[in-house]
């Protein structure tokens, strides 16, 4: 059941009108991976490049939480196949979620189960720091169940970070699921504040209050709701890094086995559709870095 309900394209992943960009695509998901690659560039990515981003992409290209609007941006820019490498400047200016999701939008037309999973990697240069981060999991036939990262997609990406590994098959230990990032914390004594954003000493996006946060993210994707990552929802009283009140801590050591390890299809689509707290409402708060909070209603 939950692969054929992951081989079916959600409304954010659905090219809608643009699908005919996909004819020519192929189906081998390390290739897929390329095609994302070339026409996306991270916001972060600018100087590996040689390449300044126009401010107003900044703001513009990450809030677009569509693949059709997405693609908008890429075919606007340049025309070509999307099997075409772009230059940086005719790339669209995403994060790893925009990444993962032209990913699983490619399997899934293709007819491979794919699913975006929220967790945290520790392969982005600081040392014993967990990064959020948003990766691919298709299913292998072979494998089973696979993590793969699209945004490493470039043998010269790849190099310039830690990651001695297959970007097709993402080892589970150096990116841990939300669900897994929580019991270490809570399970195995992991430091909570090595996992969030960013580093403590650069800002407070770390911690329990965001590692819950990316659980409800990731149990909305496995739903196949595959929101932006600062749309909130469902959160306790309390600003970012503020200590979670007992009652919910003790609620998400009950939520993340259901989002851990092997994944019961059926567990995490009863917790979405049971508890108010988990489940995307129809608006949900939007805080945008660059252009601020507002109030979204999604599609």
């Amino acid at each position: 059941m939950s692969r054929s309900f992951h081989a079916v394209q959600s409304t954010f992943s659905n090219p809608g009108e643009l699908a005919h960009l996909y004819d020519d695509l192929p189906r081998d998901p390390a290739r897929l991976a390329r095609v994302v690659r070339d026409v996306m560039i991270h916001r972060g990515e600018g100087e590996l490049f040689g390449h300044t981003h126009p401010a107003d992409r900044l703001h513009h290209d990450a809030e677009s939480r569509y693949v059709d609007d997405i693609l908008r941006i890429v075919v606007d820019r340049n025309a070509a196949p999307l099997t075409v490498r772009r230059e940086p400047g005719d790339r669209f200016v995403g994060i790893c979620r925009d990444f993962a999701l032209l990913h699983v939008s490619f399997l899934r037309h293709v007819g491979i189960p794919a699913r975006l999973r929220s967790g945290f990697a520790d392969y982005f240069g600081s040392t014993g720091f967990h990064h959020d981060h948003v990766v691919t999991e298709y299913w292998d036939e072979e494998r089973g169940w696979t993590l793969a990262d699209a945004q490493l997609a470039d043998p010269g990406i790849t190099a310039h970070w830690p990651a001695d590994f297959d970007p097709m098959d993402v080892p589970r230990s150096r990116f841990l699921v939300a669900g897994e990032a929580w019991r270490a914390i809570r399970e195995d004594g992991a430091d909570e504040r090595t996992f969030g954003l960013h580093p403590p000493q650069e800002g407070p996006f770390h911690g329990e209050r965001f590692v819950a946060g990316n659980i409800r993210l990731d149990l909305a994707a496995l739903n196949k709701v595959e929101t932006l990552l600062w749309d909130v929802w469902g959160e306790d009283e309390g600003e970012p890094g503020d200590p979670l009140p007992e009652p919910s801590r003790l609620f998400y050591d009950r939520v993340a086995p259901v989002v851990s390890g092997e994944v019961s299809f059926e567990a995490a689509r009863r917790l979405f559709d049971e508890e108010d707290v988990l489940r995307t409402p129809r608006t949900v708060t939007s805080y945008a870095p660059f252009n601020g909070p507002s109030d979204v209603t999604l599609r």
